[in-house]
């Protein structure tokens, strides 16, 4: 693998892991949000590619543990306005480590592995570009230079990143594709390989 320096700075949006994950069901929702989130910020933490992580939470509790894991955090500051969110954070990140690029990334990739971050974010630098979730459907990652940050989450994102001049980011990188929404995602990032807090909770439930 080609070293690297780490010139990324990855914006975290962390629902309150109790209002988060509904569709899991029946299953310990805030707990499994949590530890996906902490799994996620695990392998940004091993990216060779990775300078920072900025959390963007209003939970205070969990945003305490995830700067224990070595992020910064800040509160959301448009509530309900994903893309309004991760605009202020990659303003507030820019002002706080001027020359890094921002990388919205999902906190729900409990697979995540370094190696998959890392050769995502070496594709095509310096220009705008995403990775589409395993429906090909949603986006798991955009990144772009600050000036030209422009988030385009929600309904059909992997489309609007691509109508909005992004570049879909090539290869398999399954543990990047795979967010977990639902009883059948968590399935099969099992079968895939999940981090250690997600797999220490799926003991604990087993």
């Amino acid at each position: 693998m080609v070293a690297m320096n780490p010139s990324y700075v990855v914006l975290l949006p962390v629902k309150p892991p109790g209002r988060g994950k509904t569709r899991l069901g029946e299953l310990p929702r805030d707990v499994l949000a949590a530890a996906f989130a902490m799994d996620t910020v695990t392998a940004c933490l091993a990216a060779a590619s990775v300078a920072r992580i900025l959390a963007v939470t209003d939970d205070a509790s969990f945003a305490r543990s995830l700067s224990a894991m070595g992020c910064e955090a800040m509160p959301d500051g448009v509530s309900g306005d994903l893309n309004a969110s991760l605009a202020l954070a990659s303003a507030e990140a820019e002002r706080r480590w001027p020359g890094l690029v921002p990388v919205a990334l999902c906190a729900d990739l409990p697979c995540l592995t370094p190696e998959d971050l890392d050769a995502a974010l070496t594709q095509e630098p310096g220009r705008p570009r995403y990775v589409a979730d395993t429906s090909g459907q949603g986006t798991t990652l955009y990144t772009a230079p600050p000036e030209e940050f422009a988030p385009r989450f929600g309904p059909s994102s992997a489309v609007h990143h691509a109508d909005g001049g992004a570049w879909p980011v090539a290869g398999d990188l399954q543990s990047l594709r795979l967010d977990v929404d639902d009883a059948d995602d968590l399935a099969a990032a099992y079968a895939l390989g999940v981090g250690g807090h997600t797999a220490k909770v799926l003991a604990e439930i087993a």
